[in-house]
């Protein structure tokens, strides 16, 4: 079944997946397996109606499978690539389904019909010889709408760029079975009617709209109508960096649920007096990041990414460790700052890998001691410290909850890698904590979790469904007065959608959405600053006190989160140090079977934290220390902590982050200078550009007995 052409919005800049037909534990398996068998048995039916001949079997079965196969492509997209693995892909059902009908119209003929067949065949061979010259030309197109740069926020509109071509075209699985649904259509008439014309009606449908569809394709193909060429996007990109002139940037690298670890630096970044960049390595994610005015740039290839190297860029932020980080680090010109995305006592915040940078930003003096202790070959000297830019508009401790509920949030991180239960309080006490905190009446409970949880362990997934069900049950026996009725939110929603979201079409290509995505108004970023907060505000006073939250979406932010919380309970993690900006009570759960003394110990984040284990018992006394702050005996632990964590609050966090970008920078710029200068035989100046070689057509050599 062809997808609809409607267009769809991509808010802030982030594809969300399509819902699953069955969403229960297990039934999308349950699924998948139904509908394949389901197909199969078609065939099996209509080879066996079509030898015995049986003309309203062949017909209920032919119907049958063409209809399984619109469901295939609309609800179970995982089906066929289940067949495509058994190498019964689209084009293969396709022909054997055409076969079983040709088979069945022999078998109820005569003969002397054979020969009349004849032609309707070799129709049919042609239909399918088209299909193929249509995937060639389509795989062809795509790679000449392949740029070896892709942008987004930067006008490339000197590139040629145009409109994809329809994605009918250039989706085998999706334009086989549209193409030749006349044909099969006209087979089955036939084999009811008796009547050849039905088929060779059709078949010549299916004929027309093939030829049609391979010269539609073909056009695209001409010199004028194509996308310009790699060296000429390399020109134009080298070009446009010498206007831009970048200064600082983020490179990224990672997968799409990693994305939140470069989202948190866009901000901060922004709001710099240089001029940013965003680089990042893989294709897809430059429609993952989310809403910014600062230009991305993707290079997937790491000569392309070299090209930075006799640019203006002098520091780059890596928020991240990835596999390609290696490849851009040995680029002389540049400096790199590893600021990661969010700081722990857990091993991962001390990675071995930090020393590879030329410095390393921290909050706060925890961490240095921390990289002082972990003994991985960061030296001291290389450690900065800049605090959390992106707390500086967390609210602070404002007294206890002023109105009858304690809003607690659970935030836990994910299970990461290692297998260390200690990592996350999910499977061992979400649960009991979470009916702890539903059992008292005046608790609203928000629920948070890591967007990871369940990535590794499936008993972090299962536990995390389990907890989501517990908080809508005990939603649907609360009931109180709401928020009166209020077009303020959907106001909101739609200025920020407005802001943020990006139209494409169904079938929009890589080189469409740089298109559509050029270079943003003036003004943009601050005007989607006032919307989100504005939304937020909207958001929080849409909805009852009392009302339970499960928080997944990319709105509320974590930390617009913090602002309406009064507790925190999580896991050692970011999350932890992030909260103490507020000054707020915090808990932290044990479930690494470590006492209480060494988990203190072990974990120094934990030094102001009420310590809660697998079993939950201490949460009604941790409740009412946040009611009555004067029970609350580690509110000095908490300031305590958060300078030690976090660093001072002035100047502030931007300011130093700023600072230590402009230091750095300067770094860079007498580095280049030094080395630029250099005469010494024995050090290599940086290297230059060099135009790439004129393309030399040899004359071809003279076979024996050729004339001269």
């Amino acid at each position: 079944m062809p997808l609809p052409t409607s267009r769809r919005r991509c808010r802030a800049g982030i594809r969300r997946p399509r819902l699953p037909l069955l969403r229960a534990p297990g039934r999308p398996a349950l699924a998948t397996l139904l509908t394949a068998s389901v197909l199969a048995g078609a065939y099996v039916v209509q080879a066996v109606a079509a030898l015995v001949p049986h003309v309203p079997l062949l017909l209920a079965a032919t119907a049958l499978s063409l209809a399984v196969e619109g469901v295939l492509y609309r609800w179970q997209r995982g089906v066929p690539a289940l067949f495509a693995k058994a190498h019964a892909d689209v084009t293969v059902r396709h022909v054997l389904r055409d076969l079983l009908l040709v088979v069945g119209l022999l078998r109820l003929g005569e003969q002397h019909r054979e020969t009349q067949y004849a032609p309707l065949l070799a129709g049919l061979l042609l239909c399918y010889a088209l299909h193929c010259a249509i995937q060639a030309v389509s795989v062809l197109v795509r790679r000449t709408r392949t740029l070896p740069v892709v942008t987004r926020n930067i006008d490339a509109s000197a590139l040629r760029l145009s409109p994809a071509p329809p994605a009918l075209l250039r989706r085998p699985g999706h334009r086989l079975p549209v193409f030749g649904l006349p044909a099969t259509a006209g087979l089955t008439a036939t084999a009811v009617t008796d009547d050849a014309r039905c088929a060779a009606a059709g078949i010549a449908l299916s004929l027309g709209l093939a030829l049609g569809g391979l010269v539609a394709l073909s056009l695209r193909l001409l010199p004028g109508r194509r996308p310009a060429g790699e060296q000429e996007v390399l020109a134009w990109f080298d070009a446009w960096l010498a206007e831009y002139r970048p200064t600082v940037g983020l490179y990224f690298s990672g997968g799409p649920s990693s994305v939140y670890q470069a989202g948190m630096w866009l901000e901060p970044l922004a709001r710099l007096d240089g001029r940013p960049l965003i680089v990042l390595r893989e294709r897809y994610m430059v429609s993952r990041i989310p809403a910014t005015d600062i230009p991305i740039v993707c290079l997937p290839k790491v000569p392309t990414l070299m090209r930075l190297e006799h640019s203006t860029l002098q520091v780059l932020i890596h928020p991240s460790n990835s596999g390609k980080t290696s490849q851009v680090l040995r680029i002389p010109t540049i400096k790199h700052a590893f600021v990661n995305h969010g700081e722990s006592d857990k091993l991962s915040s001390c990675n071995p890998y930090a020393k590879a940078y030329d410095e390393v930003w921290v909050a706060g003096p925890a961490a240095r001691e921390r990289y002082a202790l972990a003994e991985v070959g960061v030296e001291d000297k290389d450690v900065v410290e800049i605090g959390r830019p992106q707390l500086d508009a967390v609210r602070p401790y404002a007294g206890p909850p002023a109105g009858s509920y304690v809003t607690v949030l659970y935030a836990p991180t994910w299970e990461g890698w290692d297998g260390n239960p200690g990592n996350t309080s999910v499977i061992a006490a979400g649960e009991n904590l979470v009916r702890a905190l539903l059992a008292d009446p005046g608790v609203r409970l928000l629920y948070k979790p890591h967007p990871l949880t369940g990535s590794v362990d499936p008993r972090a997934g299962a536990a995390d469904r389990r907890i989501r069900e517990l908080i809508r049950a005990a939603g649907r026996t609360r009931s109180g007065s709401r928020p009166a009725a209020s077009d303020e939110l959907a106001a909101r929603t739609a200025e920020l959608d407005r802001l943020t979201a990006a139209e494409f079409r169904e079938g929009a290509d890589q080189a469409e959405r740089m298109l559509v995505q050029s270079a943003p108004p003036a003004g943009r970023a601050e005007a989607v600053a006032r919307a989100t907060e504005a939304w937020e505000a909207a958001y929080w006073a849409s909805l009852p006190e009392w009302e339970h939250q499960v928080v997944v979406d990319a709105r509320p932010s974590l930390y617009s989160c913090f602002d309406v919380a009064d507790l925190l309970i999580s896991d050692v993690s970011s999350v932890i140090s992030d909260f103490l900006a507020s000054g707020k009570p915090y808990a932290v759960t044990n479930t690494g079977g470590l006492t209480e003394e060494t988990f203190r110990t072990r974990f120094p984040t934990v030094a102001a934290a009420t310590v809660l284990t697998p079993d939950a018992t201490g949460v009604p006394a941790l409740l009412e220390t946040v009611r009555h702050p004067e029970k609350d005996g580690l509110a000095g632990e908490r300031a305590e902590l958060r300078l030690r964590l976090l660093g001072p609050s002035e100047p502030s966090s931007q300011e130093r982050f700023a600072e230590a970008v402009r230091a750095l920078g300067a770094a860079a710029a007498t580095h280049r200078a030094r080395m630029t200068g250099r005469a010494t035989a024995g050090v290599p100046a940086p290297r230059q550009v060099r135009p790439a070689p004129a393309r030399i057509t040899l004359p071809a050599p003279e076979r024996p007995g050729q004339l001269a």
